[in-house]
Formats: structure tokens, sequence, C-alpha cells
């Protein structure tokens, strides 16, 4: 099971020119569409006098929401590129905003491709690429005199206590990478009395 995944550890930028024409790129984490806009919105407020501000985005650890936007380019020529180049990375949680200043001189459809295609490689040049993981949360409740049980199979699986109570009746929120999740669970099912929660 695939649990990991690549994205940026922080705000990038980078720098094309072509013709006289200037293309400032960005690369910033987000990991919601919100996220997205209001970084667009900041960008396209900061950038107002520019002639165009392209974009693409990749969300999600099964990279399953993307978009781009040529933003008056023609199609295809500054969108689809940017989101090549994140493709190629194999990146996501990543939007890259690609900001053109237009210098006079026409540069052709593949002349535009290239330059964005290189603006955005450079953001994510001037980047440091991180693996992440996909982690679960499991929540349960035990009477304390389980207490020591449920603690032993916590120290020997080694997941992260998100939340903690302790009473009579103790309830407990665990976090761990989604490929040990299933055993985490059987450990925790062989514990007589205990009982998950929010279970479907």
């Amino acid at each position: 099971m695939d649990d990991t995944y690549l994205t940026i550890s922080r705000t990038s930028e980078g720098i094309y020119k072509e013709k006289m024409s200037k293309f400032l790129s960005f690369a910033i984490p987000v990991t919601t569409v919100d996220e997205v806009k209001r970084e667009l919105e900041k960008y396209q407020k900061e950038y107002y006098d520019a002639r165009h501000v392209c974009w693409a985005y990749m969300l999600g650890h099964e990279r399953t929401q993307f978009r781009s936007n040529d933003n008056g380019e023609p199609s295809g020529t500054a969108g689809k590129p940017i989101l090549g180049q994140i493709n190629s990375a194999n990146l996501t949680d990543i939007l890259i905003v690609v900001i053109r200043y237009f210098g006079g001189i026409k540069l052709g459809t593949s002349g535009l491709i290239i330059a964005y295609r290189e603006a955005a490689a450079e953001a994510i040049a001037a980047n440091e690429i991180v693996e992440r993981l996909v982690e679960d949360e499991v929540q349960f409740g035990f009477e304390s005199p389980l207490m020591n049980e449920v603690m032993r199979v916590v120290k020997e699986e080694g997941p992260t206590i998100v939340s903690q109570l302790f009473d009579m009746d103790c309830e407990m929120t665990l976090r761990i990478r989604r490929s040990r999740m299933e055993n985490l669970k059987n450990r925790l099912s062989k514990i007589d009395g205990l009982h998950f929660l929010n279970e479907p």
C-alpha cells in the first residue's frame, strides 16, 4: 500500500526570461481548494499590472484533484505546461503561479509552452521536495483496568496519541501511517472489553 506522497516544504520563487518577456513563478504549498483561491487572489492583487497570471494545482495524496488555467494565453500554452511540471516531479498539495510581463515580442505557441514550463520548473527547483506520510486515525474506548494492555500496544506499535481521556471509562485517539493501521486495529480488537468509536 502506498502511504507516502511528495510535496514541497515552503513557498519558492523562480524567474524565466524570453525575448523581453519576464515570467515570475511561485510554488506554494496548499492542501485545500479554499487555500488555492486565497493564494490566487493574493497574487492577482499583488501583480495586478501583469499581462497574465496563469496557474495549476494538484491536491490530495491520491493526486486526483487538479486544475490549470491559461488566464488569457492561447489554450493549452500556460496552465497545461505548469501542470506538466507538477506531474513530472510527482508532486501534490502544490499550487504553481506563473506571472507574465509582456516584453513586446510575441513568443508563439511553442515559445509560450517552453516559457511556462521552464518558469514552473525553476520554482520547483528552488524548493525542497519532502516525503509525507498518509496517516489515519482510530478512536476507541475502554475501562481503566485495561490501561496497561492498551499502553503496551501503543508502545510497541508506535502511533501518535492524538487525544486521551482517562476516567473510569477511558477514550483514546491514535494516528498511524495507513499501511500499519490494520495491524494496530487487529491488536487493539484482541483486548477484551475495548470498543471502537465512530466505526461505520
